[in-house]
């Protein structure tokens, strides 16, 4: 399955190279063939980065689960005015390799979602979840306040996102894509035990990473 964000830029590779190919193989051209495999080889790159799998969900309605395809980089505490002080942050980095989509982690209802122009620094560092081009997603559940926030990368310049205010979400659901190389970081109150570690490699919609008492 792949992900309606990247139907245009799909469309217009497939029909590049299938152009290229026709007319470089017609004419023996070796300029327009060595474009022909170019662009094949960022159509198969595409193909692969917007894939959208199918996940299955936990129905244990005390598991958070991850909100992002992507490696654990950043396990630490903060204090937010909406979600608590002291509260957890967890910080997920996503290659160019990782499934983009991300994933409402906790069934709830959306209360603010603010967009927030910025840089472009590497997703990996950590100055991005301050610095960069971001939206900052909270969420209301009628056992706590918790955030998410998709952060653009070096490279991105785009950010879907789904969310509106009053919405209700259920855990799972598609909350955004984030295009070429991102972050994803997760806020939730300290109540919240932490089932995750850093180093860890972690599935949207589907890894454990906290669980309400």
């Amino acid at each position: 399955m792949l992900a309606p964000e990247g139907k245009r830029i799909l469309i217009i590779l497939s029909l590049s190279t299938f152009i290229l190919g026709i007319v470089g193989n017609y004419y023996n051209n070796q300029i327009l063939i060595i474009f022909y495999f170019i662009s094949g080889i960022l159509l198969i790159f595409s193909c692969n980065f917007f894939r959208d799998p199918i996940r299955k969900c936990s129905s244990d309605e005390s598991l958070i689960l991850s909100p992002a395809d992507g490696k654990i980089i950043r396990i630490d505490k903060v204090d937010d005015d909406k979600v608590g002080k002291n509260a957890s942050r967890i910080s997920i980095f996503l290659n160019v390799f990782n499934v983009h989509v991300n994933r409402v982690p906790f069934k709830a209802k959306v209360r603010d979602v603010v967009y927030k122009s910025g840089n472009f620094l590497a997703a990996y560092n950590h100055k991005a979840s301050d610095e960069n081009e971001r939206t900052n997603i909270l969420f209301s559940t009628k056992y706590f306040n918790y955030r998410v926030m998709q952060i653009a990368g070096l490279i991105a310049r785009r950010i879907h996102c789904y969310a509106e205010v009053d919405k209700e979400m259920k855990k799972g659901d598609r909350l955004g894509f984030i295009m070429f190389g991102s972050r994803t970081d997760i806020i939730f109150p300290s109540s919240i035990k932490i089932k995750a570690k850093i180093g860890e490699k972690v599935k949207g919609g589907e890894t454990i990473i906290g669980k309400k008492l």
